[in-house]
């Protein structure tokens, strides 16, 4: 695909995570599935300490929001402290997560728990956050030029920093200048590009962003936010049109930045 230019006027790089940072393999095929596999283990284990309690509460709330939705699945609340009635909630938390990931929900409280199960794993060494391999050497060589670099993706904060924080390149923390979720507001949404901006505090031409999604790029764009769009193994196709319209780039190595020798 070539070199593409990175504009004078960009002063930071936003990074997506799945399919631009990681493989989208590694969310779907080890991240994904670990969830599923390990919820009611996980849930047994820590059933009695606040945090799951939180958890669980968020989950029950967001349960009842959706109490309308088809197939949506119900938590009741413990009406004693038998070990059958304690199951029975248990499972019905477990059958409430597979529902909601069964239709790629992105709810806050689906999220959390996500968020606290894959710290476990990753703390104990069961689950490392796959990096593209030209991503920490691009990275560092934008830093050197005096590019700010943040993350902006659907996953929480808590998982993107665990993700890059056990990562197969190490403790990459330190290369990212702060992170951002959908608490900021959705990636489709071009609003939420100019909160970023307004967070980090530059104006939205100041900021490239790298994703997979062409809807993302689309809104970023409408946010006057400058956009490529990042080809990787497993991502969606594109379509001729989005080919001939983004800029396209396979690999990060393949930005130009102006001050680059």
């Amino acid at each position: 695909m070539g070199v593409l230019p990175v504009p004078a006027e960009v002063r930071a790089i936003l990074l997506d995570i799945e399919g631009t940072t990681t493989p989208i393999a590694f969310v779907q095929e080890t991240l994904f599935p670990y969830i599923k596999n390990n919820v009611k283990e996980y849930l047994r284990a820590h059933w009695e300490e606040e945090e799951c309690q939180r958890d669980v509460g968020l989950l029950r709330k967001q349960a009842q929001e959706d109490s309308s939705l088809d197939g949506a699945v119900p938590i009741p609340l413990e009406s004693g402290s038998g070990e059958e009635e304690l199951e029975r909630v248990i499972q019905a938390v477990v059958d409430n997560v597979h529902w909601q990931m069964s239709l790629d929900r992105k709810t806050t409280a689906l999220k959390q728990l996500q968020g606290h199960m894959w710290r476990a794993a990753y703390a104990t060494g069961h689950v490392k956050g796959e990096i593209f391999e030209d991503v920490v050497p691009a990275i560092r060589k934008w830093r050197e030029a005096g590019m700010k670099v943040y993350i902006y993706s659907s996953g929480s904060v808590e998982a993107q920093k665990l993700l890059f924080g056990y990562s197969t390149e190490g403790d990459i923390l330190e290369l990212f200048d702060g992170h951002f979720d959908t608490k900021i507001g959705p990636k489709v949404e071009s609003e939420s590009y100019r909160r970023i901006a307004a967070s980090i505090g530059c104006a939205t031409n100041n900021i490239l962003f790298l994703t997979d999604v062409p809807r993302e790029a689309n809104a970023a764009e409408e946010a006057d936010t400058h956009v490529a769009v990042v080809i990787r193994p497993g991502n969606a196709g594109l379509t001729d049109d989005e080919k001939s319209y983004y800029s396209l780039i396979s690999s990060f190595t393949e930005l130009f930045l102006p001050s680059s020798t």
